[in-house]
């Protein structure tokens, strides 16, 4: 093999090698550990945990007095889906006047993997083949006795 032929087979390889490498991804807010174990029911209220922490992931849909802070560690190999390394969500409830009631911390035990179902769903009619599908119409346009969606006929 030549010297040129050696250094295509080289780059190929390193090229489709390339393609395999782990990503690393962090998504969400990065949590403090000091500053969120700082947070005291009873102490602080709205205004002093999004000084600490910033603005929440997002707010109870149904209860707005909960705030939750989501932090997740994904790892991904060329086109595989991510999987989940470590996840952390902070839970702050606020009672009705707006101070903290409670705060909870959970982990990737809540991660949960949704596969979706590889059944069909029976559909009323006659099953067509690809072909007729295909060349089905074929013919049938301005075909006559066939209802043209116009006005009335003469």
């Amino acid at each position: 093999m030549k010297l040129g032929g050696l250094k295509t087979l080289t780059i190929a390889a390193v090229v489709v090698l390339a393609g395999c490498s782990q990503i690393h991804q962090h998504k969400g807010v990065v949590i403090d550990p000091q500053l969120a174990s700082a947070i005291q029911p009873g102490v602080d209220n709205k205004d002093s945990v999004e000084k600490s922490l910033g603005r929440p992931s997002f707010v109870g849909e149904f209860t707005p007095n909960e705030w939750y802070y989501v932090s997740r560690d994904v790892n991904q190999v060329a086109f595989r889906n991510p999987k989940v390394v470590r996840q952390t969500v902070l839970i702050v409830r606020f009672d009705p006047k707006g101070n903290v009631a409670s705060v909870q911390r959970t982990g990737k035990e809540l991660v949960m993997n949704v596969e979706p179902t590889k059944r069909s769903t029976p559909t009323l009619g006659r099953q067509k083949s690809f072909f007729e599908e295909l060349f089905g119409n074929i013919g049938s346009v301005g075909a006559p006795g066939l209802p043209t969606g116009g006005g009335p006929q003469q």
